[in-house]
């Protein structure tokens, strides 16, 4: 299906009103079928217009919100268990809209894998015209941990996907070390950047329409070091746009169920030879869930968006077996493994429950695209621009972020955007929340308790590419919505000062806060960690909103 096709099942009697009245998530939309195709008819999710470099204020479009996944393991990936029927089903289920399958590199999948994992996505494609399935791969960088890439759909996606596995991926290559001493990390580091600009030129030639990289659980290992996330970042930062806020696995630590040591994520190693020695060792463990890159108010991820530059968070189900399930691997036949066929054995139910630590596709985990239109492109390119939000447990239907001059009659400036100012001019960040209207798959009606805006100066590229701070960052309004039903509007007022600067959200369900990672008065009530094996994840659910940036006048 391509953007300018609509779903068969469009309804013109749905009026488009709603997209800007709430900016729900798609899976409220998709029940109420057809408003894509009654929007476009319409007129309404139009593309946005390019503002002039001179200009002040600004006027997004109205979006409506996709949601899916870009972590999911099938039969195609060696060390996961379920069959494209069991993810489609499930994530149909949990109501997410896209999904990228992106298998684990070896020989066994570079050889046979990919292609025949081509097969079934084109099958599945057609036969869940509901759902956008992309196919990708999950690189070993050389030197660091791993990455999503996924391709539009097209003549060459799977062609590029291999050959980008054989040329460029760390472990086929044997190109792992990446320790600050070890003699072949600058070779490593350096075919990582390489790797990522010939992606760019891959999609410069129109050899594919589109591709885009995110970094995957960035701190499970710390081998992800500063200087080399901005290097990836700066190599195409149109194709290597983000990373993981939260990593997936979020099961592993549901009371009596993986072990006594289980963090929330699988955080749960210590530093090696190759991890980076500036990162403290409380960084290796998720914060109310999420990666300690993103969850430090004044820490790595603040660190580079205040460099000016847009670095998409993002969060998903890693899904490889799911907890309590009760399937298991299927067996070989004779002379078969992986290296010659590129795919597992189908799985086999039984009556007891199987290791695991991960959820479903959209079952706990969501991230949420703001589209102005429906289709493969559309995804990647609100992914691009920043327009996104995530949750954990279903904590929130909808969020719809808004940042105006007083002095302006239009929408104003969205998540991902940037919004041109005088220097002392009075500001509103509008946030439009819509509480969770129905029990989470958990059986529990999540309530939100807080809102949080988090302000951070621009102020130009780091000095130091290893400088993981952003010292001028911290939490600057909190707002207490306990008990807040349905849909509400935030009004928070800000002032442009001398600086540039961005605005990012988050919030939680209030049952698990503390002082930050860098200290109260930076954070005040901030995730924190759980006790080793005792993080059941339904009972400390966050959101996280990318930043909306402001750029003074005169400031560089």
């Amino acid at each position: 299906m391509t953007e300018q096709q609509l779903p068969a099942w469009a309804d013109p009697s749905v009026s488009p009103a709603a997209l800007d009245a709430q900016g729900v998530s798609r899976r409220q939309l998709m029940r109420r079928a057809g408003l894509f195709g009654a929007a476009f008819a319409a007129g309404s999710l139009s593309t946005p217009a390019v503002a002039s470099a001179k200009g002040f204020g600004g006027n997004d479009p109205r979006l409506a919100y996709l949601v899916g996944d870009h972590h999911v393991h099938s039969v195609y990936s060696h060390d996961a268990k379920y069959t494209f029927s069991q993810l489609a089903q499930a994530s149909a289920k949990y109501g997410l809209d896209w999904m990228v399958f992106n298998e684990h590199s070896n020989f066994g999948h570079a050889q046979y894998g990919a292609k025949l994992e081509h097969e079934e996505i084109l099958k599945a494609r057609a036969a869940n015209p509901r759902q956008l399935i992309f196919q990708g791969l999950e690189w070993y960088i050389p030197g660091a941990e791993h990455c999503t890439i996924f391709a539009a759909p097209g003549r060459h996606e799977v062609d590029l996907l291999t050959k980008f596995e054989l040329a460029y991926d760390g472990k086929l290559l044997g190109y792992t070390a990446g320790g600050p001493t070890h003699p072949d990390t600058p070779r490593n580091e350096a075919h990582a950047v390489n790797a990522i600009k010939w992606l760019a030129a891959q999609r410069r030639s129109g050899y594919v329409d589109d591709v885009l990289v995110f970094a995957n659980h960035p701190m499970r290992l710390g081998i992800d070091s500063p200087h080399e996330m901005r290097n990836w970042r700066d190599a195409a930062p149109e194709i290597m746009i983000g990373m993981e806020g939260a990593p997936g696995a979020q099961g592993g630590a549901i009371p009596g169920w993986r072990g006594p040591t289980s963090i929330r994520g699988e955080y749960e190693n210590k530093p090696s030879a190759d991890s980076w020695p500036a990162y403290p060792t409380d960084s290796y463990l998720t914060y109310g869930g999420f990666d300690w890159m993103t969850a430090t108010v004044g820490g790595m991820w603040d660190a580079m968006l205040s460099e000016g530059k847009l670095f998409t968070i993002t969060t998903n189900s890693d899904v490889h077996r799911v907890v309590f399930d009760t399937w298991k691997n299927g067996d070989w036949l004779p002379g078969q493994n992986f290296d010659n066929t590129g795919r597992l054995p189908d799985p086999v139910n039984t009556t007891e429950p199987q290791p695991g630590g991960d959820f479903w596709p959209g079952q706990f985990s969501r991230t949420h695209v703001g589209v102005t239109r429906y289709g493969y492109r559309a995804v990647m390119a609100g992914l691009r621009a920043g327009r996104v939000w995530l949750d954990h447990g279903h904590l929130l239907d909808g969020l719809d972020v808004r940042l105006k001059r007083d002095c302006d009659h239009g929408r104003g400036v969205t998540l991902g955007g940037r919004l041109r100012v005088r220097k002392g001019e009075k500001l509103t960040l509008n946030v439009t929340v819509t509480t969770a209207s129905r029990p989470n798959p958990h059986d529990i009606l999540p309530d939100l308790a807080h809102v949080d805006v988090i302000r951070g100066a621009v102020r130009g590229p780091s000095a130091d590419r290893d400088d993981w701070r952003a010292p001028a960052t911290k939490v600057v309004h909190t707002a207490d919505v306990s008990g807040r039903k349905g849909t509400y509007t935030l009004r928070i007022p800000l002032t442009a000062g001398d600086e540039s600067f961005y605005v990012r959200l988050r919030g939680s369900d209030g049952n698990r806060h503390g002082a930050g990672y860098l200290g109260a008065s930076v954070d005040p009530h901030g995730p924190i960690p759980h006790a080793p094996g005792d993080g059941d994840p339904w009972l400390d659910t966050w959101f996280y909103s990318n930043p909306v940036f402001v750029e003074v006048a005169g400031h560089r």
